[in-house]
Parts: C-alpha cells; structure tokens; sequence
C-alpha cells in the first residue's frame, strides 16, 4: 500500500537521479559559456554516471546513519550498492578511454573533496538541530568542481586555477552549497517548535540567496559581449526559485520539498541551455 501511496516522481529523488541529471545539464551549459569547441558525450556520461554513484553512496551512507528500517534506501540497499557499483565502474572506464591526459592531474584534488564530504558526513553528527555547514560546502564544491571539470579539461591553453577562480565556477559553487543546506535546514526546521530557530533557519538561506542573485545579476549586465549572461540569469533563476520554495515549503511534505529543489537548479539550467543553443 506505502508503494502504491507513493507518487512516481518521489522517484527521482529516492533513486538520486536528480543529481546526475543537473550535473551533466550544468556542464552543457558550462560548456557553451566557455566556448568548448570539442566536447564529446562520453564527457556527459562520464561525469553523469559517476555523481550518480556518489548520490546513491551518499544516500545510502545517511540512511544506514539514520538507522530507519522503513526508509526506502535501507529497503533496497543491495539493488542500490549495485548500481552504484556498476555506476562507477562505467564511469571510470569512460574516464580513462576518453578523458584528455592533461587533466588527471586535477582528479586529486576532485578525490579529496570527495573523501572530505564523505567523511564529514560520516562523523558530523548536526546536534543541536543545526545543520552540517561543513559537510554541505565539501559537498557543493566537489559537485560544482567535477561539473566544472569536465569542461574545462576541454581547454587546454588554460590552468585549474582560472576555472576555480572564475565567476561561473564560484557562482556554481555557491549555488549548490545553498541547495545542498537547505533541505538539511528544512528537516531540522520541520523537527522543532521554537519559532526564533525556524526564523533563524530561513534567515540562514533566504540572505545569502538573495547576495547570490545580487551577484549574479551584476555579473550578467557587467558581461558586454552577453556571452556569460545565459550562465549567470541560471544562476539568478535558481537563487530565485530556491528562495521561492523557502517561503513556500511549509505546504508541502519533506519528500516533496526534495523534489523540488531539485527543480530549482535544473529548470533554470535547461531553461538557459536552450537560450544560449538559440543564439
């Protein structure tokens, strides 16, 4: 009866497909904001395939931590450690065959941002119904870095340090960590009832998304040549929409409130991706 309860689209984010999906939208877009000329699917695949492994991993990880036999990840731990397996592997053989030899170098660091999420994840506990700051922002800068990555390594006339000083990376970044601390501020909102740590919560997000879209905003006007403003009015949207669901999610169910911040980063990436196919 619970499955039969269950809408389909919860699916998308219980079976963490949201991730790779924005992650490989936001390369797209990555891509035609830096001007990659080459840029191959296997790129895609690669990069889609291997934040999938990482979600499941990581859902499995809080699952197990939660310690909830009904949870659905707990359910289907072993078909989902399968997947993830296979997942990875697929991921690492596109990597290794198709992946240009000077950015291998630069998987370390990708590693280590990686291994620090997780761990972090495993040894934060969030007492004091405050959410893990320090696990979400390991978490958006090694999502935002692989994204960013696998368009960059596409450039080869240009070092690490330009992309991960550049204004689309940062906004990316930030972006991610946002959406990443939100759902965690919103279930640890929905467990309390001292209306001064709820405002506190929303008041955590609802000001750095407003900077967030301030700064995307200038940077979008500022770029004379327009050939960042479809990146950045991504970025905007996004801070928008997220910002939107703040104040709205009290309607909605956690599961539901998930979904939709999903969404929050991927309809303004699809939405701007087609823009700048069109122009």
């Amino acid at each position: 009866m619970e499955k039969q309860r269950r809408p389909w689209w919860l699916y998308f984010n219980l079976l963490g497909l949201d991730a790779p999906v924005i992650a490989v939208v936001w390369l797209f877009l990555f891509a035609q904001t830096w001007r990659v000329n080459y840029h191959p699917w296997e790129a895609y695949a690669a990069l889609g395939l291997f934040v999938w492994a990482i979600r499941i991993m990581g859902k499995l990880l809080s699952a197990a931590m939660a310690g909830v036999e009904e949870d659905f990840n707990v359910k289907h731990r072993k078909a989902l450690r399968n997947v993830a397996l296979l997942a990875g592997t697929s991921s690492t053989v596109l990597t290794v065959l198709n992946f240009p030899l000077s950015g291998y170098n630069y998987f370390l660091i990708g590693a280590v941002l990686v291994i620090g999420y997780f761990a972090l994840a495993l040894f934060s506990t969030g007492e004091d119904n405050e959410p893990v700051y320090a696990k979400h922002l390991m978490g958006g800068c090694a999502f935002a870095y692989g994204t960013a990555l696998m368009a960059h390594a596409y450039l080869p006339s240009l070092g690490i340090q330009q992309m991960v000083l550049s204004r689309e990376f940062i906004c990316f970044a930030v972006l991610c960590l946002l959406a990443s601390s939100a759902t965690d501020l919103w279930t640890q909102s929905g467990k309390v009832e001292d209306q001064e740590i709820k405002a506190a919560h929303e008041l955590a997000l609802s000001l750095p998304l407003t900077l967030l879209g301030a700064a995307a905003l200038v940077f979008a006007v500022q770029n004379e040549s327009m050939s960042t403003r479809p990146f950045f009015y991504g970025i905007l949207t996004g801070a928008a929409l997220l910002q939107i669901l703040n104040r709205m999610r009290g309607r909605f169910r956690i599961e539901t409130v998930k979904v939709l911040t999903g969404v929050c980063l991927l309809a303004p990436g699809m939405i701007f991706e087609a823009y700048a196919i069109s122009r």
